[in-house]
């Protein structure tokens, strides 16, 4: 019996420092993994970033939306853009108009 007794006060002994260090394995793990760890943390500045990537670049393509908007209005209509817009729009062009086709990688003209 001597044997038996020994190992339970053994394992008394190991219990409380096992508890501990699984509990600090467990809180470990979900500093770096949990849904608020570390890597989630990652994900989430790399989020934020294209985010502000894509409010640039949607803010510059509005000042540029802005400004043609601003040309168009009838104190400062730009009588050429209004012109080229609805040329654009309508697909038409004048009589004496020359019009170039870019090329294709080819060397092909585009229609």
């Amino acid at each position: 019996m001597g044997l038996v007794a020994a190992l339970k006060r053994f394992l008394r002994y190991l219990a409380g420092p096992a508890i501990g260090l699984l509990l600090i394995a467990f809180f470990a793990y979900h500093v770096v993994h949990g849904d608020r760890g570390l890597a989630a943390w990652e994900e989430m500045e790399r989020q934020y970033a294209e985010a502000v990537a894509e409010r640039d670049r949607l803010h510059a393509e509005r000042q540029i939306l802005e400004h043609r908007v601003r040309l168009l209005r009838p104190e400062s209509l730009d009588a050429d853009l209004l012109e080229e817009m609805a040329r654009r729009t309508l697909g038409l062009g004048h009589p004496d108009d020359l019009v170039i086709f870019p090329e294709d990688e080819a060397g092909q003209p585009r229609p």
